[in-house]
């Protein structure tokens, strides 16, 4: 009697043993597999928030603002304002700054509008072309990804063309296009004409900036820095320049 009533307890042990391991197998299930769905939740949001992220710099490339005679994408209005606030002279002259898909042979470039080139200088206007993604050899950066300063060295890069430009006539640039198509000694006058704008206007740290994020950058090529190197300004002779104005 004794042994039967304790192996009744025993199957009762057993059996509220194995219940209560049922129960908890269930709760880690359930516990599992709340993991699993809080887990698929969270990537749900990650990804809608990385698909919001790029929503938005779409439509900051795409948005523009208006300011007077100057057309700036909104990704880039205050590196472009701070690189026009060093050309004064540059105040009343239409520029538009205008993103393209990409450009060949180059992340920037300024030109003249075509439909504005014969127009007296006073109504003669500018675009400053830019990729929207900066990509050469095993490096490829989003605009937004630029550091403040290269960019502003970049754009005080391409005002300083603009200048050069604009004391031009009508047939003096279209003599001036066909040159920089065909000769590469011109392209390095006209190149470090730009630099010379840019560093004379108060810009060199922002052009100094923009060299060093080039030539110290180990994801580009040597060609390539070579040929920053044979057709722009090198930091010592900006630094030169610079030690000359002082002295005038």
């Amino acid at each position: 009697m004794l042994f039967k009533q304790k192996n009744e307890l025993y199957q009762s042990k057993e059996l509220s043993f194995l219940s209560y391991a049922l129960t908890s197998h269930r709760v880690v299930i359930y516990i599992a597999r709340g993991k699993m769905q809080y887990v698929s939740l969270f990537k749900t949001f990650f990804n809608i928030s990385l698909s919001l992220g790029a929503l938005n710099y779409v439509m900051a490339i795409s948005e523009s603002i208006h300011l007077k005679n100057k057309i700036i994408p909104q990704v880039i209005v205050n590196e472009a304002g701070t690189a026009l606030s060093h050309y004064p002279e540059l105040e009343e002259v239409a520029i538009e700054f205008k993103f393209k898909p990409s450009l060949k042979k180059s992340f920037m470039k300024a030109q003249p509008k075509f439909s504005t080139l014969f127009k007296p200088k006073k109504k003669r206007s500018y675009v400053i072309l830019m990729s929207e993604t900066f990509k050469i050899d095993g490096l490829e950066l989003q605009i937004k990804d630029i550091p403040e300063n290269v960019m502003i060295g970049w754009l005080g890069h391409e005002l300083g063309h603009i200048m050069d430009y604009h004391r031009r006539n009508s047939l003096n640039l279209i003599l001036f296009g066909l040159r920089y198509s065909i000769s590469q000694n011109f392209i390095r006058e006209a190149e470090r004409v730009a630099d010379t704008y840019a560093v004379t206007h108060s810009m060199k740290d922002y052009i100094l900036d923009t060299k060093k994020f080039i030539l110290n950058n180990s994801s580009l090529s040597e060609k390539y820095k070579a040929r920053i190197r044979r057709l722009y300004l090198s930091p010592d002779e900006i630094l030169l320049l610079v030690k000359e104005q002082e002295t005038k």
